[in-house]
């Protein structure tokens, strides 16, 4: 069957064949989301103080770095899925290429940027101690 029929639809195959990869991919981040970012709220709260010398302490941990880590992962890999969206739905031909392509410098740098400060705090901590 053509991907213009209504099973074509129904299954998620439209023009670009991975419609229903992209919804559950949006899903799951968002399941990872929820339960990561209750992870992180419990962290702080349990935390004595706020302080450098208390956050560099508790991030030197790999309990702690590890699933920050994947937070972030998961809160960019989200964003980035959601915007694309937004880009394809509403953006004319000439300019998705060029906004897309913004779009993913934008989450890989950004990412990478956290996910380095995460690293540098934890591997820090380790040598100070």
């Amino acid at each position: 069957m053509g991907t213009g029929t209504s099973i074509g639809r129904v299954r998620g195959l439209g023009a670009a064949k991975e419609g229903a990869h992209h919804w559950w991919t949006q899903r799951v981040t968002a399941g990872g989301n929820l339960v990561l970012m209750l992870w992180f709220i419990a962290s702080l709260a349990m935390l004595p103080a706020y302080d450098y010398a208390t956050v560099t302490a508790w991030l030197s941990s790999a309990w702690a770095a590890v699933p920050m880590a994947l937070l972030i992962l998961s809160v960019f890999w989200h964003f980035r899925l959601g915007l694309q969206v937004v880009i394809e739905d509403y953006s004319y031909a000439e300019s998705r290429v060029i906004m897309l392509f913004l779009l993913n410098f934008f989450v890989v740098g950004l990412g990478a940027t956290a996910i380095f400060s995460i690293l540098k705090l934890a591997f820090a901590a380790q040598v100070v101690s």
